[in-house]
């Protein structure tokens, strides 16, 4: 089984670097959006990870912060978790920008304090800072090479790192729906419920990613702890998907309850358009319908692992629903055939460039987490933290 994932992963990797060389010799020339799509499978994918990243950071807090013995043992998998997502998101949308080599402008010359997206900046700036430090601390922490009265400050400067983690990673990933729903022009986007939306579904995407790796790669699947975590993760998952499809309801029903065009164009075009299944078989019944059933009936650990890994990869489906619609609906009537361009199309699909690029990035992430299990052995029985 391991030589057949080194294999997958190899080949991954190689077909994933054949399309980052495709970006860095041609530019965005080989990609399907354009200046009517603006955004395509990169964002989608970008915000795809800051959620995992949000949600299992959220669950690293149990630790350090609520001190909730169960989470002990798994504490340090969910920082490092929570650290892989976060360069998977950034990597992403790096390969987004148009300057790709002037990215550090947000930083140095942000547009402050008018710009969101240079609020999200300096949040992630902050965040990724943070979850550095906190992970030094805990590995620190988890070593015993100190005296305890020095564990005992690397204990308390851990927990109020964590504590400030709390609200900064609900106003990063926050952020990130607040840069949708403070655009007025996209009546799709333009809602207050959109960064409340992204939250949720942080919690979501991000619990099941955490129980999924704690499901398959915990090696010591005979024990008393393993059941019992996987029961209480399973229930985490669970609700937190039902609550993501009930805010998703509710943005859905009063838009289209007798809703103009201009805000029910977006989502008529996700629900009944070209791509209308991948939100209805997709991300409804194999990330919803299928993985709740799963859940609330299956107590054993392969089914809550599989359960979880249908929300994971169909979540990417939610994020591409978020970003595609509501840029292919036009603005205005006939806009379409004014004039007649590929770059001008109210159309989008990912090209292969764009696949491949996807592909190296998750290809990527899942190389580091395997670098990090390896040599810190993050999914051990023995890897707990008295905090």
């Amino acid at each position: 089984m391991k030589k057949l994932f080194y294999i997958l992963w190899g080949v991954a990797f190689i077909l994933g670097s054949i399309g980052v060389a495709q970006r860095f010799m041609y530019g965005h020339e080989l990609a399907n959006y354009g200046s009517r799509v603006v955004w395509g499978l990169w964002v989608a994918m970008y915000i795809y990870f800051i959620g995992l990243s949000a949600g299992a950071f959220l669950l690293s807090s149990l630790v350090y912060v609520f001190k909730i013995k169960m989470f002990e043992k798994v504490g340090k998998l969910a920082l490092i978790t929570a650290l892989v997502t976060l360069l998977c998101a950034l990597l992403s949308i790096w390969f987004d920008l148009g300057h790709m080599w002037r990215a550090y402008e947000v930083i140095t010359r942000p547009n402050l304090p008018h710009s969101m997206m240079a609020w999200m900046i300096w949040l992630y700036s902050a965040y990724f800072l943070l979850l550095i430090f906190e992970t030094i601390y805990a590995f620190r922490i988890e070593s015993g090479k100190d005296d305890e009265a020095t564990k005992k400050k690397l204990e308390k400067r851990l927990r109020i790192l964590a504590t400030i983690g709390i609200p900064l990673a609900i106003a990063f990933h926050g952020g990130v729906g607040a840069l949708f729903g403070v655009v007025a022009a996209n009546p799709m986007w333009h809602s207050a419920l959109t960064p409340i939306f992204f939250l949720v579904g942080a919690v979501a995407s991000g619990s099941a990613l955490f129980t999924l790796i704690f499901a398959f790669f915990w090696e010591n699947k005979n024990s008393e702890y393993y059941h019992n975590m996987l029961k209480m993760l399973a229930k985490i998952v669970l609700v937190s998907v039902l609550f993501d499809l009930l805010l998703e309801w509710a943005e859905l029903s009063i838009a289209l309850w007798m809703g103009t065009p201009e805000h029910t164009q977006g989502y008529r075009q996700m629900l009944f358009g070209n791509y209308w299944f991948v939100f209805w078989i997709f991300h409804l019944l194999f990330g919803v319908v299928i993985p709740v059933w799963i859940l609330a009936i299956k107590k054993n650990g392969l089914a809550i692992g599989w359960a979880s890994f249908l929300v994971v990869f169909t979540f990417i489906g939610v994020r591409l629903n978020i970003v595609v619609p509501g840029l292919v609906a036009e603005k205005v009537h006939g806009q379409a055939l004014a004039y007649i361009h590929p770059r001008l199309a109210y159309s989008y699909f990912p090209s292969m460039m764009e696949w491949l690029v996807g592909i190296f990035i998750v290809a990527f992430g899942i190389g580091l987490f395997y670098l990090g299990n390896r040599y810190f052995k993050l999914t051990k029985d023995t890897n707990s933290i008295k905090a």
